[in-house]
């Protein structure tokens, strides 16, 4: 449905309930759409563990060429080390 501003700023609470009944809302200024109103859907939430035995990585992950190769990368002393 679309209604003017003056409508939606009338009829906000309806306009919300028509929303959370999965319409959509448009909202139109001098005629022309500017904004929606449609129903929020909260982002779900993987639970810990949930990507477990999904992702594969490296066996030498923490092989001691590994790890010399980041201490290169990252050298003690650094521009983000702290002063003493």
């Amino acid at each position: 449905m679309q209604v003017n501003m003056l409508e939606a700023k009338k009829r906000l609470s309806s306009l919300i309930v028509a929303a959370e009944q999965g319409e959509e809302v448009v909202i139109a200024r001098n005629g022309i759409p500017v904004a929606k109103i449609v129903k929020y859907d909260a982002p779900r939430i993987k639970p810990p563990g949930a990507w477990r035995d999904t992702v594969a990585y490296s066996t030498d992950w923490n092989s001691a060429q590994t790890n010399t190769e980041v201490e290169r990368l990252f050298p003690e002393g650094g521009d983000d080390a702290p002063s003493a």
